[in-house]
Parts: structure tokens; sequence; C-alpha cells
């Protein structure tokens, strides 16, 4: 009988990888949105960079940081090597480019007259942040959200690089398919796709009715002329 603890794992591992997407992700995208920095291409690279290396190139540096000898666990002695939450920094770093990339383009959306109009009328950055911007952007940060929490629960090669894929422990969803068809176990394989397949669809329709695509924009962009 198949056991569901991977996919319980893949939603632990994606939740836990999230909190640092959401957190550093909007961070990113509003610094790269409003502000014009030496070295911000060079930045703008870097984070997107994950997207188009290979998965096993990125779970090679991951294992630089998160080896021994790497700075967490010679700085702060984390040993975080085939555990859960070495599965959830692969997420974060396959994951939050695409959170970037989004949360930028939202932010971008925002007109900065309307955040200086409520500067004019008496309200703080944090109440202008708060009220203005991410009520205008939060169309595109919640697709932020979905792609990248789509990217980080189907994370494969990276994960498998420094989890491992440890039955009850470190195996999530992906790396038990990967398994099913290596043992020649079709029928178990076949429901954890149709999971995986469902998730992503239902992800992507919602991304899409959010209305954040680059034609929908444009549309908007048209509409406003």
């Amino acid at each position: 009988m198949m056991s569901w603890h991977p996919f319980w794992l893949s939603l632990q591992v994606t939740a836990a990888a999230m909190v640092g997407i959401v957190t550093i992700g909007l961070g990113l995208g509003l610094l790269l949105a409003r502000v014009s920095f030496k070295g911000k291409l060079l930045l703008e690279t870097l984070i997107y960079l994950p997207l188009v290396l290979p998965p096993t190139v990125v779970g090679y540096y991951l294992l630089f940081v998160l080896g021994r000898g790497g700075p967490l666990v010679e700085w702060l002695g984390l040993d975080l090597l085939f555990t859960w939450q070495a599965a959830a920094a692969a997420g974060l770093i396959v994951g939050l480019p695409l959170m970037v990339q989004t949360a930028k383009a939202a932010f971008e959306d925002v007109e900065p007259e309307l955040e200086e109009a409520a500067r004019v009328d008496g309200a703080s950055g944090w109440q202008v942040w708060w009220y203005v911007t991410l009520p205008i952007a939060r169309r595109g940060i919640l697709a932020g959200v979905i792609l990248s929490g789509a990217r980080t629960l189907g994370e494969f090669g990276a994960t498998l690089m420094v989890a491992g894929s440890i039955p009850g422990r470190t195996q999530t969803l992906p790396l038990a398919i990967y398994d099913a068809v290596q043992a020649r176990r079709y029928d178990d394989a076949a429901v954890m796709v149709l999971v995986m397949t469902a998730l992503a669809f239902a992800g992507l329709w919602v991304v899409y009715h959010l209305g954040v695509g680059p034609q929908r924009r444009e549309q908007r962009h048209g509409s406003s002329r």
C-alpha cells in the first residue's frame, strides 16, 4: 500500500521554504523595482541563475554551503545535510527567483504618485507599504507565492543531492515518484503523478485568473491610455 508520508513531507518542506521565499523575495523584489544602484544587473543575474542552471549544479553549490567545511557548519555548527531542512533550503533557492521576478513586476505596476499622495496626507512609510503598495501589488505577489511554491514542491535534483531520498525522513513526493518507477510500482507512481499534476494545474489556473500574465498586463496598460 502506498505511503502518503512523502506528500505530507513535501508540504512541510514547501511551507518552511516559503517563509524564506516570501520574506526575502518581497524585499528583493521591492529593491529591484524601486532602487537603482551599481551592481544591480549582477544581483539580478545571480538571483535568476537557478532558473537556468542544472539542478545538480545548484545542489553542488548547496553541498558547499551546507556540508562539512561550509559556513553553516563552521560558523554556526549547523549540519543540515540529509535532513528535511536541507530539502527546504534547496526549495528556497530554486523557488526564490520566481518570487522575486513576479514581485518586482507587481511593484513596478504600483504608481509612485499614489504612494506619494499617501505620504503627503501624513501616512508613515509602514502605512504606505501596508495600505497602498501591498493592496495594489497583491495579485502579482500572490501569483509569485503560487509559482514559487509549485516550483519548490516539485524540486528534485538539488533536493536529492543535499537531502537524499531516505524514506520516512527526506523522501519528498518527486523523489518517491522516481523510486516507485525504479521499483516498478507503477500504480503508486501514477497516483503520485496525478497528485502533482493536479496541484500544478490548480496553481497555474489561479495564476491565470489573477490576471498577472504578460498579455493581461499589456491589456491593463492599453486600457489606461
